[in-house]
């Protein structure tokens, strides 16, 4: 009886559902969605001499993190596109006669993406602009990130209200150590690496000497790739732009132009007239012809997929913190990730794979799972690694399995050593009348409690499997890299390191996007032309995605308050100890939430 009112209850619910979605799309939105999809079928519908809109508040993942019906339909899905689906739109609009410009629009709130991805854009866009076709930038304020991709614009715009950010890059740290003895929560650490910092914000009150010193060396690499890219440009010197940002660091939409970043001052509605006027736009229109990114990209990178063959190029994405189990959303479970390896390696239709690493690393049981299968299938076929922003600690052991590894000038990655965090409460609770006996076997039957502080012969045992663990990490890289150990040892020590210098010192092979290890990929598997890639995991169709299309997918994000800022951070550090699930307690992960800005 039970069981048939549940049942009852949920078919009423169903019904209920599917008739508020009945009337939420109505009649008008079944015939959108049928007119769109054969619009789709055909092409994307882009006028003769229309301009390519790319907005540069959305954010760039390697893959689109799935929205939710739920939020689909309340339309607030995160305005996030795929890398490649970016890259391939833009390649796609420099062939295509009916796009004769790109038009960067900086107006909207939200962005985040990396500066590594931002170079990939950017190197698309130069593409863009060498075959003939005119970049127009505008924004009301320019940060440093999106000044970074608009500086490339034959016309950069700047609102006459506005202003621009050139103050050079920092990274701020949060450390929790205060909080967590004023609350009577205990942290321990065993760790292996003089700049294995991850473990510093539960132990310090500030950055360490090493920890300072990798953190200005990397900022010093990623400051010297922009202000070397920024002034080429914009036929400036990079000790130009150095000057600017040590004696103006915010520059007036007017200081701005007299310092050459900028061309033009004015309003959005003057640059809409003048894009309505490069379009030959009639003068009853209200606006230029335009077709944004997204909407053209959902075809372009559809067109890619539509290309037939029997070979198939894997492209598999390693993006988020890797976790052992099943692992969430942007996560890397080592046991998902493994399953899906296995099968691409008995796939006789796969005759190369490319892993995309985009992960600071996380548990170090996980990542050598995943390393076990990648290494079986570079056994049987071309392996090759490319990095995105973040390829470090655990993101760096399972790219030690390929054969040649991708990285762009400002990546970050390195980070080789290793850590455990081990937590108790035992002030905290006592504190508030809770305490703990015990009745063991032996002096180390509880040696996994949180109960209370471990003993010097526990830490001693923990800090044994790290030792081991570091050791192994060294031999990995020494093998794969054709290192010394020697030269391993001294340029491991968990030390970040940028792209460019990671080839210098051996860690990386080539400085280059994506494209340029899909491309080299095909040629060691000795394909031809004769190829197709193939993403994992599973990226929607367009049917999949014209339904959130269609609730209104590209949601702009809210300015948001700088107290409500400060509180999120603080969210996003606290999730990071949720990842922390390996049975041992060791991790190889970045220095704890390295935000650069």
């Amino acid at each position: 009886m039970r069981q048939f009112i549940q049942q009852t209850f949920a078919s009423i619910i169903g019904t209920l559902a599917g008739l508020i979605l009945f009337a939420t799309l109505g009649i008008s939105g079944l015939v959108l969605l049928i007119v769109s999809a054969s619009l789709e079928a055909e092409g994307p519908n882009v006028k003769d001499k229309s301009v390519l809109v790319f907005d540069l508040s959305t954010q760039i993942a390697d893959t689109e993190p799935p929205a939710t019906f739920t939020e689909a339909i309340a339309g607030e899905a995160a305005a996030t596109i795929a890398l490649r689906e970016v890259l391939e739109a833009i390649e796609k609009a420099t062939e295509d006669d009916r796009i004769i410009a790109i038009f960067l629009d900086g107006s909207g709130e939200g962005g985040g993406s990396g500066y590594a991805t931002l170079r990939e854009v950017r190197n698309a866009l130069e593409e863009f602009q060498n075959a003939g076709k005119e970049i127009i930038a505008y924004d009301v304020d320019f940060s440093e990130k999106e000044y970074y991709v608009a500086s490339i614009a034959d016309t950069v715009v700047l609102n006459p209200m506005g202003a621009m950010e050139l103050n050079g890059l920092s990274s701020e740290q949060l450390f929790l150590a205060g909080a967590l003895d004023r609350y009577g929560i205990g942290v321990q650490v065993v760790r292996v690496g003089n700049y294995k910092a991850a473990v510093e914000p539960f132990i310090r009150q500030e950055l360490s000497p090493e920890n300072r010193q990798q953190t200005q060396a990397l900022l010093a690499d990623l400051w010297q790739e922009f202000v070397g890219t920024v002034g080429e440009s914009r036929e400036l010197k990079p000790q130009e732009l150095q000057a600017i940002a040590n004696t103006k660091g915010l520059l007036l939409p007017e200081e701005a132009q007299q310092q050459g970043l900028v061309d033009r001052v004015a309003y959005f509605d003057e640059v809409v007239a003048d894009l309505k006027e490069l379009t030959e736009a009639k003068e009853k229109d209200k606006s230029f012809k335009q077709i944004s990114l997204e909407n053209y990209g959902d075809v372009a990178l559809r067109n890619s997929r539509d290309r037939s063959s029997e070979n198939k190029i894997a492209v598999v994405y390693a993006e988020g913190a890797i976790v052992t189990g099943q692992g969430g959303v942007q996560q890397v479970g080592s046991d998902r990730f493994a399953q899906e390896l296995r099968k691409l390696r008995r796939d006789e239709d796969v005759k190369a794979v490319v892993l995309r690493v985009n992960s600071p690393g996380g548990s170090a049981t996980a990542s050598d799972i995943i390393l076990r299968e990648l290494k079986l299938i570079k056994d049987e076929k071309p392996l090759i690694v490319s990095m995105g922003d973040v390829a470090a600690s655990g993101g760096y052991w399972i790219a030690t399995a390929a054969s040649q590894i991708f990285a762009e000038p400002n990546t970050i990655t390195g980070s080789i050593g290793v850590f455990g965090l081990l937590p108790n409460v035992e002030e905290l609770a006592n504190e508030n009348g809770i305490t703990w006996d015990v009745v063991r076997t032996n002096n180390l039957a509880n040696l996994d409690t949180i109960a209370r502080p471990k003993t010097e012969a526990e830490l001693a045992i923990y800090q044994r499997f790290v030792n081991q663990v570091y050791n192994q990490f060294l031999n990995l890289v020494a093998e794969a890299r054709n290192l010394p150990p020697e030269r391993v040892a001294q340029i491991a020590q968990g030390r970040v390191w940028s792209g460019e210098d990671a080839k210098q010192i051996g860690l990386v092979d080539q400085i280059g996007g994506i494209d340029a290890a899909i491309n080299y990929a095909a040629e060691e598997a000795k394909l031809g032309d004769d190829w197709e890639v193939q993403e994992y995991p599973y990226i929607q169709s367009f049917e999949e995605r014209l339904v959130k299309k269609l609730t209104g997918s590209s949601i702009k994000q809210e300015n948001v308050d700088p107290l409500t800022q400060e509180f999120r951070k603080l969210k996003e550090d606290l999730a990071i100890l949720q990842s922390l699930n390996d049975p041992r307690g060791i991790y190889t992960l970045l220095p704890f939430d390295l935000r650069i800005k």
